[in-house]
């Protein structure tokens, strides 16, 4: 009994802020909701979405984020922490704390810096640029790069947790699994492969899984950087929802849209359980 009132509390507050609002936003996806008008119809939200060509856009560019956002944060994470993981204590910590620091800094700093970074006429990028004789790019404003300048700021604040289990991972592998494979001969790719991996598959499971739910809830740069423009080739359901419920009012359609995100976001982790949970051992 005493266990269960030490939880009483958290479990208090998941139900009344997260577990109630969820149903509460499946609820309203089946309604007109708006300021004037609350009038059941049904599943014409859904049907309206996969008409929409502005969802379907958005739907497409959150998807083309975690394709490329994913593997490259999974695969810099671990090339770093491999690097790092071996060094003294007091390089160790550096990099870790280098590299964690923007997952600990406000988002809105973060966002004016890289603001300024991509700054048409005084940032520091087009300045680099122009030392090769490149004509300034307006990073931000052009449908060609606005979505990979929105990758590269996702990535550099995305890194920081990974490396911080990767390097713990890492260090509490048993020296000996390496140093027999040393013995017989076995190549660092190999050792990588057969050992390293295999015994980092809890850490890659659950990264994996945190860094696609990160992403598919990427909202705050893309409202503070872009807005979703230029011409939506920005834009992503998380902020599409905002859009629809807070600017238009349309709270029915929004909710439509979480409950989408949602159920995708579901189908992405129970696929990347089966095919990273195979190997781990609970």
């Amino acid at each position: 009994m005493m266990s269960y009132l030490f939880l009483l509390p958290a479990f208090g507050f998941f139900l009344l802020f997260v577990a109630y609002p969820m149903i509460k936003g499946v609820y309203i996806s089946f309604f007109d909701y708006s300021l004037r008008d609350f009038s059941f119809i049904g599943l014409d939200n859904y049907i309206s979405l996969f008409k929409d060509d502005n969802f379907m856009k958005s739907m497409g560019n959150t998807l083309l984020l975690v394709v490329i956002t994913v593997p490259i944060v999974i695969i810099f994470s671990l090339f770093v922490s491999m690097n790092i993981y071996k060094k003294k204590e007091f390089a160790r910590s550096f990099f870790r704390g280098v590299f964690y620091l923007p997952a600990v800094s406000s988002v809105v700093s973060i966002t004016v810096v890289w603001g300024w970074i991509y700054h048409p006429n005084y940032g520091i990028l087009n300045y680099l640029t122009g030392l090769f004789g490149m004509e300034p790019v307006s990073w931000l404003g052009d449908t060609r790069t606005a979505l990979l300048a929105i990758i590269v700021v996702l990535i550099t604040t995305s890194v920081g947790q990974p490396i911080i289990l990767y390097v713990a991972s890492i260090g509490n592998i048993p020296t000996s699994y390496i140093e027999a494979a040393e013995i017989d001969r076995a190549t660092p790719w190999q050792i990588f492969r057969k050992i390293l991996w295999p015994m980092l598959m809890p850490t890659n499971l659950y990264i994996i899984v945190i860094t696609t739910i990160n992403t598919f809830q990427c909202f705050a740069l893309i409202q503070l950087l872009t807005s979703g423009g230029p011409v939506y080739s920005t834009s992503t359901v998380m902020y599409g929802v905002y859009e629809q419920a807070f600017m238009l009012g349309h709270f029915g359609y929004a909710s439509a849209m979480g409950v989408i995100l949602a159920i995708v976001i579901g189908i992405i982790s129970i696929i990347q359980f089966k095919y990273f949970g195979s190997d781990v051992e609970y």
